[in-house]
């Protein structure tokens, strides 16, 4: 579905982000990256869209190629939504209208400037009403919940039919039931349309209930790639840099939340 090859992510002031990773994404699986603040986890998902630019190596499309140039990057991110951790939705706008922004990239420049095509809308309508949201179709996102914000930003990342789901700390702002109700309905809504998912999480628990596949990541690069049921305590030492008598007497690691900013042009960015 997705190759990536010896690609390294070095940010500016010499900080090295990403050590020169190869890792590839298969067709229908559900990932999760997990790992501490600062392990490398954001990077190498946002470089798989190019909205953190590689380094060194390369991203390559199993439907349109290696992502050399725009056009074949507005390609693949058409096809390859994005979930936020701070829902990224105008807010002044109503569910709905949230949605069919997930739409503009299948629209020329000009075209978007006008009201979107009937199919368009209907389509947005499915989507709500996949995520539950239906009877909200016409509510301003600033009257909804946090969760029913995180729901329209999945029904927005349907709307786009696409073949990959890319999701960055999509629950750390949600309390425990709610989290488990959008992570729950993310997966479930993957395994139905065969969607590869990529999901970025600092919760252990649900890495290990909803994933196929964890990728365990440390000092920039990864340690662990296999079956949830694989994971051992070894591997959760170097994953969250505990040692062994430490995670055997708390009978799990620490987790620390990370402490971010909203990147509000992410969507504008895609949807270009």
């Amino acid at each position: 579905m997705l190759r990536v090859e010896s690609m390294g992510v070095t940010y500016p002031g010499n900080v090295l982000a990403l050590k020169p990773t190869t890792v590839h994404f298969h067709k229908g699986e559900f990932t999760v990256l997990l790992g501490l603040s600062g392990a490398g986890k954001s990077t190498l998902l946002r470089s798989l869209n190019h909205l953190v630019k590689p380094t060194t190596g390369k991203v390559v499309s199993g439907e349109f190629g290696e992502l050399t140039n725009r056009r074949i990057l507005r390609q693949h991110r058409s096809r390859t939504a994005m979930v936020f951790q701070h829902h990224q939705l105008i807010e002044r706008y109503t569910a709905l209208q949230n949605v069919l922004t997930g739409r503009l990239a299948y629209h020329g420049t000009w075209r978007s400037l006008l009201p979107l095509p009937r199919q368009d809308l209907e389509l947005a309508l499915q989507c709500l009403d996949r995520v539950g949201l239906a009877d909200k179709a016409l509510s301003r996102v600033d009257q909804l919940s946090g969760g029913q914000q995180q729901r329209v930003g999945i029904a927005r990342a349907l709307v786009q039919q696409p073949s990959m789901i890319l999701a960055d700390e999509p629950v750390a702002s949600l309390d425990p039931a709610t989290s488990e109700k959008v992570l729950g309905l993310l997966r479930d809504i993957c395994q139905e349309d065969g969607i590869t998912a990529v999901i970025s999480l600092h919760q252990l628990e649900y890495a290990q209930r909803f994933a196929d596949r964890i990728i365990g990541l440390s000092n920039a690069h990864i340690v662990f790639d296999d079956a949830p049921e694989n994971l051992k305590s070894k591997h959760l030492d170097e994953i969250y840099h505990r040692s062994p008598s430490v995670v055997a007497a708390e009978g799990k690691p620490a987790i620390h939340k990370p402490k971010t900013t909203p990147i509000t042009t992410d969507v504008l960015e895609i949807a270009q």
